[in-house]
């Protein structure tokens, strides 16, 4: 890290009113596209899917709850894995008790694998998770909305991922759909995000953003080489 200037009180405030401005400038960029997305066109949902859950098969439309949206997070977790991705883990942590928020807000959020229930649920016990958690392991959903690739896309390097901009090596990649259900019982995808997109919805990231040390990932071989599962870090001095 490069060495700080030291100021005076006085000097540091008008130092951090000058950031101030800029982080206005921000929050109302941010604002602007925020209103941007929600008005985005709609795609009706016309293809049925079956999800299993602890106590049975679930449509698309029993995820809501009722409510009229929907939140997915991709979680990767391909059949013959035996646990969950460490990054998709990170984030899990950061949402696992943000459901009842959502709930007062008419939004269900739901994550979802291609793994079986047996080592969701298995690893979900192992995390202390509480949040609603279906495999997709009987249908196309994962493939359906590109988080979940075959043999052939990965060995031909196709530009599959976050809306044909990217390949992804491996079969699982993550990713966050929204969806909205009307009052007649339709339903529809509203927004997917991928890649960096899912980094506002890591609060972790984020409060390391306030630090002088930030996220402190250059020079590792990937920048979140760093990241182990909750209970893989050695223990707290």
């Amino acid at each position: 890290m490069q060495p700080h200037k030291i100021v005076s009180r006085e000097e540091w405030i008008e130092a951090r009113k000058l950031h101030m401005a800029h982080e206005k400038e921000y929050t109302r960029a941010r604002d602007r596209l925020s209103e941007e997305r929600r008005a985005l066109p709609w795609v009706k949902v016309d293809k049925a899917y079956l999800f299993d859950g602890p106590n049975g098969k679930l449509t698309l439309a029993d995820l809501f709850k009722g409510r009229s949206q929907l939140v997915v997070q991709h979680f990767m977790f391909a059949p013959d894995w035996n646990e969950g991705c460490k990054s998709c883990s990170f984030w899990a942590d950061g949402f696992e008790r943000i459901t009842p928020h959502l709930a007062a807000r008419d939004t269900t959020l739901v994550a979802i694998s291609r793994a079986p229930l047996s080592k969701l649920d298995a690893f979900k016990a192992r995390m202390g998770w509480t949040f609603d958690w279906l495999s997709s392991a009987g249908n196309d959903f994962n493939y359906d909305y590109a988080v979940s690739f075959t043999p052939e896309q990965i060995k031909s390097q196709a530009k599959v991922y976050n809306f044909g901009t990217s390949g992804f090596g491996v079969e699982e990649a993550p990713g966050i759909s929204v969806f909205y259900r009307d009052e007649a019982g339709n339903i529809f995808h509203t927004y997917s995000c991928f890649a960096r997109g899912l980094d506002m919805m890591n609060a972790t990231y984020h409060y390391l953003d306030l630090t002088p040390l930030g996220r402190h990932e250059e020079g590792l071989p990937y920048p979140m080489d760093w990241l182990r599962l909750r209970d893989q870090y050695k223990p707290e001095a």
